[in-house]
């Protein structure tokens, strides 16, 4: 047995369970646990969350500088338009960012408690120009 083994992206929000329920069906996973103050879920590609109850929760401002990034996830998708039609159908947000270079195709979003995260393209794209 490994001396370390992974554990839990682990995400600080007011509302575990309604966080929780937004992942699961967007990473088409099960919940596994839950306490009064935890929730842990393991989506279908064996990705393991956890969101953790704290009243205090301040949402990240991403890309705004004050209160910037505290967690950062990123998830790589097939198609860009039918993720970004399943985050927003269950009710998370794209967020107003500058074109990102790179050599792959990705956009940013938040969940419904504000944490940013990217989906990228998994298929390779030609460089952009201009």
């Amino acid at each position: 047995m490994a001396l370390v083994e992974a554990g839990f992206v682990v995400l600080d929000c007011s509302e575990p369970e309604k966080l929780a329920a937004f992942y699961t069906e967007f990473l088409e996973g099960e919940e596994t646990d839950a306490t009064a103050n935890r929730v842990e879920i393991r989506g279908a590609d064996g990705m393991r969350m956890a969101f953790r109850r704290d009243v205090n929760a301040t949402p990240p401002s991403w890309p705004r500088p004050e209160n910037s990034l505290q967690a950062h996830l990123d998830f790589y998708v097939e198609d860009l338009d039918d993720a970004e039609r399943k985050v927003v159908a269950l009710g998370g947000r794209p967020l107003e960012t500058k074109d990102a270079g790179g050599p792959y195709e990705e956009r940013g979003y938040s969940d419904p408690s504000g944490h940013s995260f990217t989906l990228r393209c998994t298929r390779a794209t030609a460089p952009k120009q201009g």
